[in-house]
C-alpha cells in the first residue's frame, strides 16, 4: 500500500483504493468496461479510448491508445464477449457556439448543424473485435447521418441500442439496431417523445429552457427504461423491435431540478433506479438525486423514495459539480445485484446503497479521492477537484471509478 500513499482519499467508509492508472498520460475518463482483464475507457477531452491491463488490480498497466477521428467524442462505450461498441458523435467541447450551458440547456438541434455529419467528425457507431483483448481490431461501423451517437446499450446477441440525433429530430431519441452482422449493424426502428419530430411538423409543448433527449436506455428482457435528461423518463415496450411502444412518460422537472440520466430497472424486484445528472458546478442547476420507482406494473410508474444525498462537508460549495452522474448498470459480465447500489457523486466521489428496504435506502460505503494532480480539462478557469465520473463492478466485486482529470480508480469495498 505504499506506492498509494499519495492517493489517500479525502474521504473513505466501508473502502479503500487498490490501484490506480493515469491512463498512458490521457487521465480523463467518462465510461470504463472491464472484459477478461482489461479496462476500456472513453475520453471526454484527449478523444479515442484507452486500454488499460488491470489483470493486477494493485499495478494496473497501460497498453494503447486507440484514437478516433478528429472532432469526434468517443466517451462511451460497451463490451460483451469478443465485441466492444463504441460511439462516435460531434465533440461538442470544439464547436465554438456551443458551451457547457447551452448544450445542457433547450434543444441541441437548433445550435448545431446536424446535417453536416461528414464535415469534420464521424458520426455512427464503431465496432471492434477484442478477441486479443489487449489489441482492438476495428470490423465494423454504423454511419449516423446528424449528431452521431452519444451512447450505447448492449448486452451481446443480436440487438444493441442508442440514442443518437438524426436530422429532423430536435434532440437525441431511441433508436434499435440489428447486429446479426456486427461487421455491418442496421438501425432498424426508432422511438422519440411526441414534440422532437420536427421534420414531421411536431412542436415541443415544454419550456425551451428544458432539454428533451434521450441519454440512454437501459434493457432488460423486452423492458426499455429511458432517461430523457428535462425530459423525465419513460418505459418502452421492445418485444418487437421492429416497432418499439411508449408504455408510460413520468416527468418530474419542474418541480425538481431534471437531468434524468440513468434509469435502472431491477426486474426480478419490479423495481426502477432513476440518476439524475448535476452539470453545472455549485448546483446552480440544482440538488440533483437519485429515484426509486415501483415499476410491477411498467405501464404506471410509481416513485417511492430517493437514497440520501452525502453530508460529511458542504459538497455544494466544494468547487465543481456536486451531484450524481453514473451508476453501475448491472450489464451482462460484470456483478450483479439489485439490493447494493454503486453511484457515482462527481465532487462527492463514489457511492454505495444498501436498497433491501426501498422505502429506506441507506449509503454503506463511500470514497472520495483526493484532488487531480493536473487537469486535463482545457476548458478555462476550470476548479481543481475530483469529479468521479463512471463505475463498473466487476464479477469479483472489484470497483473501477474513472475520474474526468484523475484517471481511473480501482476500489474496494471492505464488506460487500
Amino acid at each position: 500500500m505504499a506506492m498509494l500513499e499519495h492517493l489517500k482519499p479525502d474521504y473513505a467508509h466501508n473502502m479503500r483504493i487498490v490501484g490506480h492508472s493515469d491512463q498512458g498520460g490521457r487521465s480523463d475518463g467518462v465510461q470504463v468496461m472491464v472484459s477478461g482483464g482489461y479496462a476500456y475507457i472513453g475520453h471526454v477531452f484527449s478523444g479515442g479510448f484507452s486500454v488499460v491491463d488491470v489483470r493486477d488490480p494493485a499495478n494496473p498497466k497501460f497498453v494503447r491508445h486507440v484514437p478516433q477521428p478528429f472532432g469526434t467524442w468517443s466517451q462511451h462505450l460497451q463490451t460483451n464477449g469478443d465485441l466492444l461498441l463504441v460511439v462516435n458523435m460531434k465533440d461538442m467541447l470544439r464547436d465554438e457556439n456551443v458551451n457547457a450551458g447551452e448544450y445542457y440547456s433547450g434543444s441541441i438541434a437548433g445550435k448545431v448543424d446536424v446535417s453536416a455529419s461528414n464535415r469534420g467528425y464521424s458520426a455512427g457507431m464503431r465496432v471492434f473485435d477484442i478477441t486479443d483483448r489487449a489489441n482492438p481490431r476495428e470490423i465494423g461501423f454504423m454511419p449516423l447521418d446528424g449528431l452521431g451517437v452519444h451512447r450505447i446499450w448492449y448486452e451481446g446477441g443480436r440487438w444493441a441500442y442508442v440514442s443518437a440525433l438524426p436530422p429532423g429530430f430536435t434532440d437525441d431519441i431511441f433508436i434499435v439496431v440489428d447486429m446479426a452482422d456486427p461487421t455491418n449493424p442496421v438501425p432498424v426502428s426508432r422511438l422519440w417523445l411526441p414534440g422532437m419530430n420536427a421534420a414531421a411538423g411536431e412542436t415541443p409543448n415544454w419550456d425551451p429552457k428544458y432539454r428533451y433527449a434521450l441519454h440512454h436506455a437501459i434493457i432488460k428482457g423486452d423492458l426499455a427504461c429511458g432517461a430523457w435528461r428535462d425530459g423525465g423518463m419513460t418505459t418502452i415496450d421492445i418485444s418487437d423491435r421492429y416497432n418499439p411502444k411508449l408504455l408510460a412518460h413520468r416527468n418530474f422537472a419542474p418541480p425538481f431540478a431534471g437531468g434524468t440520466h440513468n434509469t435502472l430497472p431491477l426486474i426480478d424486484r419490479g423495481l426502477l433506479v432513476v440518476v439524475e445528472e448535476a452539470v453545472f458546478d455549485n448546483c446552480e442547476d440544482g440538488i440533483k438525486r437519485n429515484w426509486i420507482f415501483d415499476i410491477r406494473n411498467p405501464a404506471n410508474p410509481i416513485s417511492i423514495s430517493t437514497l440520501p444525498i452525502p453530508g460529511e462537508i458542504d459538497y455544494a460549495m466544494k468547487g465543481g459539480q456536486f451531484g450524481p452522474h453514473n451508476i453501475h448498470e448491472n450489464r451482462a459480465e460484470s456483478f450483479q445485484s439489485s439490493e447494493i447500489l454503486f453511484v457515482t457523486y462527481q465532487n462527492a466521489g463514489l457511492r454505495v446503497y444498501d436498497i433491501r428496504d426501498p422505502f429506506r435506502p441507506q449509503e454503506i460505503a463511500a470514497l472520495v479521492p483526493p484532488a487531480p494532480t493536473r487537469m486535463m480539462d482545457y476548458r478555462p478557469n476550470r476548479p481543481k477537484v475530483i469529479d468521479t465520473t463512471d463505475v463498473f463492478v466487476d464479477e469479483k466485486g472489484l470497483i473501477y471509478c474513472t475520474d474526468s482529470n484523475a484517471g481511473l480508480y480501482i476500489l474496494e469495498m471492505d464488506k460487500l
